[in-house]
């Protein structure tokens, strides 16, 4: 029980992602970035330093920068550690307690500190909607649109994306920044949301994008 032992796989390139279904695009006046549990209890998992989480960190960094430089929101999900049975829910079911109330688990890595105009949301569930204001947030600021980076990609990343998408809100999940357990994962993670939900695209397809809107 808890989160399995990753194994370094590489990031999909641009060439492997699907072809989107409709002719969305980031648009710095109507998006918002998801930075999605990036923490130190979710990111121990994997080889640190390797693919595909160093890239990953280093993708969303480049979007972090992107947005604060054209003032689009960030919204971060981080979850608080010795979680009460009745705030983990079923969780508990499938992944034992979680993380400790210890900054060696709860702390967001360090290359993504949040700054003090981002927002930091407690995390309850799968999505980051759930139990969380995300959702009026967006609204007060006017945007539909949400940027989805993070980790892991084939759990809350894919159903964040898929629930913004019932919210009329257009998800861009960010292929080469997001982490997944395994390659088949992430690509089913990236391929699920680009037929039914969303746009699956790479880091610089964002930030152009970002930078010239």
């Amino acid at each position: 029980m808890g989160v399995p032992r990753i194994a370094n796989y590489p990031l999909p390139e641009k060439s492997q992602l699907p072809a989107a279904k409709v002719d969305w695009q980031p648009d710095s006046s109507r998006a918002a970035l998801l930075i999605h549990d990036m923490q130190q209890y979710f990111l121990a998992a994997f080889n640190q330093g390797e693919s595909p989480i160093n890239p990953v960190i280093a993708n969303i960094k480049a979007l972090l920068d992107i947005c604060h430089k054209k003032g689009v929101p960030v919204f971060y999900t981080a979850q608080r550690g010795n979680q009460q049975r009745c705030d983990r829910g079923l969780q508990a079911d499938f992944w034992g307690p979680g993380m400790k109330a210890d900054a060696a688990h709860e702390t967001i890595v360090p290359a993504l500190t949040p700054s003090e105009d981002d927002f930091v949301l407690v995390k309850h569930r799968y999505s980051a909607f759930q139990r969380s204001n995300l959702l009026t947030l967006l609204q007060a600021r006017q945007r539909d649109q949400l940027i989805v980076t993070g980790v892991y990609a084939q759990i809350g990343c894919q159903i964040s994306a898929a629930e913004a998408f019932q919210h009329d809100i257009e998800p861009f999940f960010v292929a080469d920044a997001v982490a997944a357990y395994s390659q088949a994962h992430h690509e089913q993670a990236v391929n699920y949301v680009a037929g039914c939900c969303g746009v699956s695209l790479m880091t610089n397809d964002v930030v152009n994008a970002l930078d010239s809107h």
